[in-house]
């Protein structure tokens, strides 16, 4: 029985335990495979995972990595982009994004979050393209900011829900630019394309896309793990190489590479657990609906968007209250885990200060960061647990709503 705070019927943020309880013997499998086999780097168990990710996200080709970071990185480098050109991404998710794109050696530029989704608004990437940038003599389109190419965009399909990418890729082509997903927490999540007019997969839109396998995502290793994929077999035959020190072949090096190769052991453990992917967030949408059903009449929260076009997959379960801190707190003393997923935009991170971004940039990555709040939200979640996780955010709603009728009741009096 799990513990938080004391609490015996503590409710976790995130349970990893259960998942791994249940495929225990699965999983001791694939140590049994490699430890009689010796294939510890590449080999069969990869290639297997490879091909099974690939079809999963209906991509041509899948790349293991070592980190959702590296496949971030390698995709950056392989799609065209130079050394200081500009990637137009979103300050709002996680520092890996930029850190891909700054060691890719390329710069980052942002523009402004949706209100509503969270992701990449089309309509500031529109203004930025529009008025931040213009072409020059030889029809390279050039940042006013910095004065470099800008050359690709990396939309961020942030808490397992994809980005609008047919406005995305439109405007992309109109521009000239590379678009590179970053996928990193929607695996299996899906978008319909009005274009194309069928549902599509994260991974499968962008030129390439970048996944991470961090324990807690939907698929997650037992350590550190990422794949890339793409349906260009110039770029997958690129990245096979960076990760692998830049071998074409063994002790023959077509380029200086990385040691970013994904352990086999790791890959067989991904290949166990992506047979119950589509399973695991199936739960996820279903917690996802019992959370919006029991959260419905609360008006001092607001629930996570889902459009017509998305089908997500609910990495995680984000909620916006004006008393994030104090809600938090509350339901810590309760028993309950709760997360912030990001508290401070990464244009403000001191990380990028040499960036020259200021406070007032990106209004609604500055709002939504002071006001998010990540619920409980894995499959093995309980109906019970869900209810008892609502029932304590409508008692602490309850009491924040007469607080504020009790603090204007107190100004109206100040006043007479």
């Amino acid at each position: 029985m799990s513990m938080l705070n004391g609490f015996s019927n503590s409710i976790p943020f995130l349970d990893l335990v259960t998942p791994h309880v249940e495929l225990e013997q699965e999983l001791t499998g694939v140590f049994r495979r490699a430890l009689r086999t010796a294939g510890f780097i590449g080999g069969p168990m990869v290639e297997e995972f490879e091909e099974a990710f690939a079809n999963f996200c209906d991509a041509t080709h899948s790349i293991a990595v070592s980190s959702g970071t590296d496949a971030l990185r390698f995709a950056i480098m392989t799609c065209g982009v130079q050394h200081g050109d500009v990637v137009v991404t979103v300050p709002h998710t996680f520092i890996a994004t930029t850190e891909a794109i700054s060691q890719a050696g390329a710069v980052p530029e942002f523009v402004d979050v949706d209100e509503n989704s969270y992701n990449m608004s089309v309509e500031m990437l529109q203004q930025y393209l529009e008025e931040q940038c213009t072409r020059d003599g030889s029809g390279k389109l050039i940042s006013h900011r910095s004065g470099r190419p800008v050359t690709a965009i990396v939309p961020v399909h942030l808490y397992g829900q994809m980005a609008d990418m047919d406005t995305i890729l439109e405007l992309a082509e109109q521009y000239g630019l590379t678009v590179i997903e970053d996928a990193c927490q929607a695996h299996g999540a899906e978008y319909f394309s009005t274009k194309l007019n069928r549902w599509m997969k994260a991974g499968s839109m962008g030129r390439a896309a970048a996944f991470s396998f961090y324990p807690g995502k939907n698929l997650g290793a037992c350590g550190e793990a990422g794949a890339v994929t793409t349906n260009d077999a110039c770029v997958a035959g690129k990245i096979g190489m960076l990760r692998d020190h830049g071998q074409a072949k063994k002790y023959h090096h077509d380029v200086e590479g990385y040691n970013g190769r994904l352990d086999a052991i790791q890959a067989g453990l991904l290949q166990a657990k992506l047979v119950h992917l589509a399973k695991w967030n199936a739960l996820r949408r279903e917690r996802a609906a019992e959370y919006n059903r029991l959260l419905a009449g609360n008006e001092i929260v607001v629930c996570p968007y889902e459009p017509s076009w998305s089908r997500a997959v609910y990495h995680l379960y984000v909620i916006r209250t004006a008393d994030r801190d104090g809600l938090m707190t509350y339901l810590k003393e309760r028993g309950i885990g709760t997360g912030i997923h990001y508290p401070v935009p990464l244009h403000l991170q001191k990380a990028y200060s040499s960036l020259n971004y200021r406070a007032g940039d990106f209004p609604v990555a500055s709002r939504v960061s002071a006001e998010i709040i990540s619920l409980p939200m894995f499959p093995q979640l309980t109906a019970d647990q869900q209810a008892r996780v609502a029932e304590e955010i409508l008692v602490f709603t309850t009491r924040f709503t007469h607080a504020q009728v009790e603090r204007a009741e107190d100004s109206v009096l100040l006043a007479e």
